[in-house]
């Protein structure tokens, strides 16, 4: 059985080998960074928020997905509360710019980016792997949409807005040719370097090296520029499942791969305006259906949350196995939110 649930620290082991995983795969998830000690206080934060031990800079959740068969980690996926408030954020707004004369009869409009800091305040997802082995029968859509379930049964602990950061093209040797026609020009460091710093939140760098000013587009090479708010191919299917939940790019991109940010405002998601609580009523025999659903418990510090197509009756009552409701904790009659993993098509 796979299970969502949150992480601690008897995962920290398998978080640690999911992160040597996606150093493998490339650069890019620095949310995920090959050190113990951090990952280990990033599970720390999560227990001290689901305590309400943090305040809101700090507040974090971070899930894992465990198949309880072997009872092993194979995927991760978090919720940061509010960034920006400890340590600056930034990216890129792509903007633009007119000069003009009325003596040469010229009138030109410039493609700029502008150093930002607009979504202080956001919450955001981030930090989505999943074991390659994994990837299959819905466990990657699973993995990230349960973040959204979460949110729409404690909307209360998160901002108005919600991102998420897409990671930019770089090459099958790590280089980005945002960051080498760009950032190079300020840091004097490889790509990996810088986003490695980042991710592990040595973040004052950036705003002591990057340009304040408007940096014109049409000066980058035509390289950087082709890949400004593109999305990295082996990160194309996680930003389809963002944006099939309301997110979508805004004009905004990463400062060092370009990468665009997705946003939305969290009461448009489509969790939120369409899960719904419903009764369960425990059998031996389990009725199936061609739909897939996030069920999941709502218990705020022992949340878990299952991908299962049982069938959910005329009177709103989901039929669940006592496997399945052992899986979550609840019993005869207890309430369940409920998402379909697909928009379902109205009638």
């Amino acid at each position: 059985m796979m299970i969502v649930r949150h992480a601690a620290h008897r995962d920290l082991d398998d978080i640690y080998r999911l992160a040597q995983r996606a150093g493998e795969s490339g650069i890019g998830l620095t949310s995920l960074p090959e050190n113990k000690e951090i990952l280990a206080e990033r599970i720390t934060r999560t227990t001290h928020t689901l305590a309400g031990l943090t305040e809101k800079c700090e507040a974090s959740y971070l899930f894992v997905l465990e198949d309880t068969s072997i009872h092993k980690i194979v995927g991760v996926s978090a919720i940061e509360v509010a960034v920006g408030l400890k340590e600056p954020f930034y990216n890129f707004r792509v903007a633009k710019q007119v000069h003009a004369s009325k003596a040469l009869n010229v009138y030109k409009t410039l493609d700029t980016l502008f150093l930002s800091n607009d979504h202080t305040g956001c919450s955001e997802l981030c930090t989505l792997f999943l074991d390659p082995e994994y990837r299959k029968n819905q466990n990657g859509k699973f993995l990230s949409k349960v973040r959204f379930l979460f949110i729409a049964a404690f909307r209360s602990f998160f901002e108005e807005r919600l991102i998420a950061e897409m990671r930019g093209f770089s090459d099958q040797n790590g280089h980005s040719p945002f960051w080498d026609s760009l950032g190079y020009l300020f840091f004097n460091m490889d790509f990996a370097a810088a986003d490695y710093l980042s991710g592990v939140g040595q973040k004052a760098f950036i705003a002591e090296l990057m340009p304040r000013f408007p940096v014109y587009v049409d000066l980058l090479t035509s390289e950087a520029r082709a890949v400004i708010a593109e999305v990295h191919p082996h990160t194309l299917a996680a930003a389809k499942v963002l944006m099939s939940e309301g997110l979508k790019y805004q004009g905004y991109v990463d400062i060092f791969d370009a990468g665009p940010t997705l946003e939305a405002n969290i009461p448009e998601l489509r969790a939120v305006k369409e899960s719904r609580l419903l009764n369960v009523k425990i059998t031996e025999q389990v009725e199936t259906t061609e739909t897939h659903f996030l069920v999941a418990n709502d218990q705020y510090q022992d949340y878990c949350v299952l991908l299962i197509n049982n069938k959910i009756t005329e009177s709103d009552t989901l039929q669940m196995t006592a496997a399945q409701a052992q899986a979550l904790n609840i019993a005869e009659h207890d309430q369940v939110r409920v998402l379909a993993l697909e928009k379902m098509e109205k009638n």
